[in-house]
């Protein structure tokens, strides 16, 4: 008997995000002998929609999906609350430790390279799913007998347009968040949460009444500041950390924006933004 008992199949839901069809028959025949109930999508997109109209439990995602891959669909999945606890595992012909890596950094939990065999596959469901079911375990009674929350009417894609925004917004801030010293250029940003730079920009403009660079310059004057007060790494350190092309560059523009050098905030400890104009 396998130490990783399987939660009651028919209860599970899978969502199968796959351009193949051929080479996916036998998975899915393993899958359903199994019990487990199959939802199958082909594009990242209809793949992340399914996912928050329907309730999942674990999803199977491609990389390759054309113009929108699987990374974004994760990005979006981990960034909406609904769907954020879901499980990720990530298909792939790709064997490359920087994609394996990529998916990882997207929030996937696992990572199977094609061709796979399906008992693998499986195996590795059940322990994932079996991993979901001892977190959710942990949260208290009556968390887990509360009905879920409500969600707002949509419009027939899973989620409204201010959801989606969100979302949106949300997968973009972890991007830039996780490495302030090589920010993606405003094209390639948008495409890595699914969207074109037009929308992205106007999303952080109506939520964050700023610019994607706007956003981006001061995530890294206040990540500074932080390194300031609690590293013993040097200013010129600190600029190329957060992605400054100079420690001169870094200097003045910290100074517009907290109205003290680098220096003086070290010293003092303390950083205090100037006032508005």
């Amino acid at each position: 008997m396998s130490y990783w008992s399987p939660p009651e199949p028919r209860r599970v839901h899978l969502l199968v995000v796959d351009e193949g069809v051929d080479e996916l028959k036998p998975l899915l025949e393993t899958l359903r002998g199994a019990g487990y109930r199959i939802t199958r999508a082909f594009d990242a997109m209809e793949g992340y929609r399914r996912a928050t109209t329907l309730q999942m439990d674990l999803v199977l995602l491609d990389v390759g999906l054309g113009s929108t891959d699987g990374f974004a669909a994760c990005r979006l999945l981990k960034a909406d609350p609904a769907t954020a606890d879901i499980p990720v595992i990530f298909l792939t012909s790709s064997a490359s430790l920087e994609e394996r890596l990529t998916g990882l950094r997207a929030g996937a939990v696992d990572y199977i390279v094609k061709p796979f065999d399906p008992a693998e596959v499986m195996a590795r469901v059940e322990i994932h799913l079996a991993l979901a079911e001892s977190r959710r375990s942990r949260i208290s009674p009556s968390t887990q007998s509360a009905s879920p929350p409500e969600r707002p009417a949509t419009n027939g894609d899973g989620a409204t347009g201010s959801d989606m925004d969100r979302m949106l917004m949300q997968a973009a801030e972890r991007l830039i968040l996780a490495d302030l010293s090589h920010v993606l250029p405003l094209r390639e940003l948008a495409a890595r949460v699914g969207t074109h730079e037009k929308r992205l920009s106007r999303v952080f403009k109506e939520l964050a009444n700023c610019t994607v660079f706007e956003f981006v310059r001061e995530a890294r004057l206040h990540e500074a500041h932080r390194l300031l007060i609690e590293s013993a790494m040097r200013i010129e350190e600190i600029a190329a950390a957060v992605g400054f092309s100079s420690a001169a560059n870094f200097a003045t523009a910290f100074r517009e924006y907290f109205n003290c050098t680098p220096s003086a905030c070290r010293q003092a400890g303390v950083g205090r933004r100037a006032p508005d104009a």
